[in-house]
């Protein structure tokens, strides 16, 4: 009897249309879509054309202009096996600057055919051609905190990691059109709805004077400070699916021990059961029972043992049932308890109560907002309950049971 081959799925063009409206037309220009005459780049991994075409012909019926960038894949471990160390730290710093001051927006599509094509390279060779960008990941930041560039990233499905979290390929499929409500007539619309929802959230968030969060669970005895004049962020487009609300709290007020359950893939690379202990901001212990080699290469960077980001996504809101291999996916899935994730290295400016552009290099050290080159989510879905303890000295759960209490 003939076997059915269930390693290639290309979802509709209707779904790709879909799924490119929302990134332009939603995520683009912070849930607003982007605008006519805007530059608009897309970095495309050549297994998801299908996905660019869509993107380009949205972006021109928009009346922008699309820069398509189709990246090869599987090109990685042969750049990293050859390369100098001069070649890993070349930077066109002319071109990069120029390309910085012509865009206003960036798609970016994962698609991973091999998680861990780079397990057997050097931990410090990824490092170091990572850190040759910084300058580049900075003129963005500038740009994009002057509210003149915004950003997303959306994920294309492959049999690598469908095949990681034991699904078929059109069922790991399936899990991102429900996450991005390509199921509906109108995704569009749909993500204009929860943003509202989203909102309403944060500004519950932020209406609260929270001095330090309190996070406990099997897994978890963590203290976060939060740190002066800052807000929680979510949705809005930066990343598409994104159920999470999440800020980036004062470093220097973290204190205490996670686990994390889910594992990470990053870098060419699979980290399994990452455990971190604070003391007084700084990571003091970290180890990887599988990967630690890099987790210890990554703290290395420059202020990467420090907190970036604290979140939470509640599973009354994700549409993810599923873990994904991704961390696009993974920091916002529902499931049982919801999920918590905490990022070690560069923060958020975007968490500033305030207007970012006001605030200088100093200013930003002095509110206790971390800048690394580093930045990397590390999620646990375990129960874990979240006690804000308030300026005032009060205490109220905002968080128990997968879900905030007070939505």
């Amino acid at each position: 009897m003939k076997t059915l081959d269930t390693s290639f799925y290309l979802p509709p063009t209707k779904i790709l249309r879909r799924y490119a409206e929302v990134l332009v037309k939603f995520a683009l220009n912070s849930g607003k879509g982007m605008k006519a005459g805007e530059v608009v780049e897309c970095t495309v991994p050549d297994v998801a054309k299908p996905l660019a075409r869509e993107l380009q012909n949205v972006i021109l019926e928009a009346g922008g202009h699309p820069i398509i960038r189709l990246t090869p894949t599987g090109f990685s471990k042969d750049f990293f096996q050859l390369a100098s160390n001069d070649q890993l730290e070349f930077f066109p710093a002319e071109f990069t600057k120029a390309k910085v001051a012509l865009l206003n927006h960036h798609i970016s599509i994962i698609a991973d055919v091999d998680p861990q094509e780079l397990k057997n390279i050097d931990p410090q060779k990824i490092t170091l051609s990572r850190d040759s960008k910084t300058k580049y990941r900075e003129w963005l930041v500038e740009k994009e905190t002057q509210g003149k560039f915004t950003w997303t990233i959306g994920l294309w499905g492959v049999e690598a990691a469908a095949r990681e979290v034991g699904l078929s390929l059109k069922d790991y499929w399936q899990q991102i059109i429900k996450a991005c409500f390509l199921d509906k007539a109108n995704p569009v619309a749909e993500w204009q709805e929860l943003l509202i929802f989203q909102r309403q959230i944060k500004a519950k968030l932020n209406e609260m004077e929270i001095d330090y969060l309190e996070v406990k669970g099997k897994d978890v005895d963590l203290r976060v400070k939060l740190g002066a004049n800052r807000i929680w962020n979510g949705g809005g487009g930066r990343n598409i699916p994104s159920f999470e609300f999440f800020t980036s709290p004062d470093w220097r007020g973290t204190e205490g021990w996670i686990k994390f359950n889910q594992p990470l893939y990053r870098y060419g690379n699979v980290l399994r059961d990452i455990s971190l202990t604070f003391k007084d901001g700084i990571v003091t212990q970290a180890h990887a029972r599988v990967g630690n080699k890099l987790l210890q290469q990554m703290l290395k960077s420059k202020n990467a043992n420090k907190i970036g980001e604290y979140s939470l996504t509640d599973k009354r809101m994700s549409r993810i049932t599923h873990v994904m291999a991704e961390t696009l996916y993974d920091e916002n899935i529902g499931g049982p308890f919801g999920n918590t994730h905490l990022a070690i290295g560069m923060a958020y400016k975007d968490c500033y109560r305030g207007n970012p552009a006001d605030l200088s290099k100093e200013d930003w050290e002095a509110h206790g907002f971390n800048d690394s080159p580093e930045h990397t989510d590390i999620i646990s879905t375990t129960d874990r309950t979240v006690t804000a303890v308030m300026t005032n000295g009060t205490r109220r759960v905002i968080y128990e049971k997968g879900m905030f209490t007070f939505a």
